[in-house]
């Protein structure tokens, strides 16, 4: 047996020509079906004494009108949406590190007094809903200003270091640790 290539099979194993496919060509409508007999199917429909058949015919319109109607009411609504304009503040190149320091402690006290009038809005829709928000609220609220405290000491700290820094009277420290760096 004579091996070609990568493959070992005798000749003569290969199809020769061309056979028909197992399926035919598909017409464009099946086989019982063409205009001529759902033509026929449909003047027998409306000759034969059905009590049933207009009242479903009419259903059948208007239900198939209504899809249409929503999605010609779909196609109508706009779904543009409005260009978002964000602001950037700009700051001067040759701002202190207090000052920056300054901003963020306002800034954050700034949230907290947002967060404080949104949480109250909630407060009252869970009133209005029968939500026991009390008791978590006095732990929560406990926990926040303890945060809050620890969060202001600490800027403060930096405030001042900052300010000495300005002065030069203190020596320059790690802007993430706070601890002395090293020259």
């Amino acid at each position: 047996m004579a091996t070609r290539g990568l493959f070992s099979c005798p000749p003569g194993h290969f199809a020769k020509r061309l056979t028909a496919p197992y399926v035919p060509a598909m017409p464009i409508l099946p086989r019982p079906v063409s205009p001529k007999s759902a033509l026929s199917d449909l003047s027998d429909l409306v000759a034969r004494p059905f009590p049933h058949k207009w009242p479903l015919l009419a259903l059948s319109v208007a239900m198939t009108s209504v899809i249409i109607w929503a999605f010609y009411l779909d196609a109508k609504v706009p779904v543009s949406q409005e260009k978002e304009i964000i602001y950037v503040e700009s700051w001067m190149a040759d701002r202190k590190d207090s000052d920056i320091i300054k901003q963020q402690k306002a800034d954050l006290a700034a949230y907290e007094a947002a967060l404080e009038k949104k949480q109250r809005e909630f407060q009252h829709v869970a009133d209005r809903f029968g939500i026991d928000w009390r008791t978590d609220e006095v732990r929560n609220k406990a926990r926040r200003l303890a945060v809050i405290a620890a969060v202001n000491k600490r800027l403060d700290q930096r405030i001042a270091e900052a300010e000495a820094r300005e002065a030069g009277r203190a020596p320059a420290t790690g802007p993430a640790t706070g601890k002395v760096a090293h020259r």
